[in-house]
């Protein structure tokens, strides 16, 4: 049976080693500074540091700062901004109130009531659709949620608020568009080799709203012309 290898412990060189017959040291002896300490000549070195970049960025081509707000950085496209509720080609809301962005939201900072929609053709519509801007951890799960691209992200991040009032953000406010740029919109599902057959399938369904639209008003006055 092989014995265990014994492992003796090396202290390091520079650190100072007490005998057991030495006495434990009880005095203090402070730190004394040299001449260059007293005189504060090491903070020279970062002075040099802080001139150096200055004169880089005043002089340099390349500058690291921008002028904001007159200025802003380009962002990329998949960047989760303020939050942004799409419109239907009547301007009316996209979202139908399925509640999907609610229930996969983190934060649980999504609230939402819903009411039936006037249209025989469209189920729900959000009366009230709110999120707290504090509460929001801006993950894009809303938007992975949403069925009907009703809810996107922009870049605009502009989100200073006085109050917690402030932070809370309705309908009206969401609808609002920050852009009208594609190429400055956030994180979105974009699908560029289906833009055009989602483009004609909305279309499409619009049409076939305005259609039985149309219908139930025929349907109404040959009603009312038969009475």
């Amino acid at each position: 049976m092989t014995q265990p290898i014994a492992q003796t412990a090396q202290t390091p060189p520079s650190r100072p080693v007490l005998r057991p017959d030495a006495p434990y040291p009880n005095t203090v002896k402070p730190y004394k500074p040299g001449f260059a300490e007293r005189l504060y000549l090491p903070l020279l070195g970062g002075l040099m540091v802080t001139a150096r970049h200055f004169l880089r960025n005043l002089f340099g081509k390349k500058m690291y700062t921008i002028e904001y707000p007159e200025e802003r950085r380009a962002y990329s496209h998949r960047f989760r901004g303020h939050h942004i509720l799409t419109t239907r080609p009547d301007g009316s809301v996209r979202c139908v109130a399925c509640f999907l962005c609610a229930q996969n939201c983190p934060a649980e900072c999504i609230h939402i009531e819903a009411a039936e929609h006037p249209d025989v053709n469209i189920e729900k519509y959000p009366v009230v659709y709110e999120i707290d801007m504090l509460r929001c951890v801006f993950c894009g799960y809303c938007v992975d949620a949403c069925p009907e691209e009703a809810i996107i992200m922009s870049n605009n991040y502009d989100m200073a608020y006085f109050t917690r009032e402030q932070s809370i953000v309705g309908k009206n406010d969401l609808m609002k568009p920050y852009t009208f740029d594609e190429n400055l919109l956030g994180y979105r599902p974009l699908f560029p080799e289906e833009d055009v057959q989602r483009a004609k399938m909305r279309r499409d369904a619009f049409n076939l709203v305005e259609a039985a639209r149309q219908a139930q008003e025929r349907e109404t006055a040959k009603a009312a012309a038969g009475r």
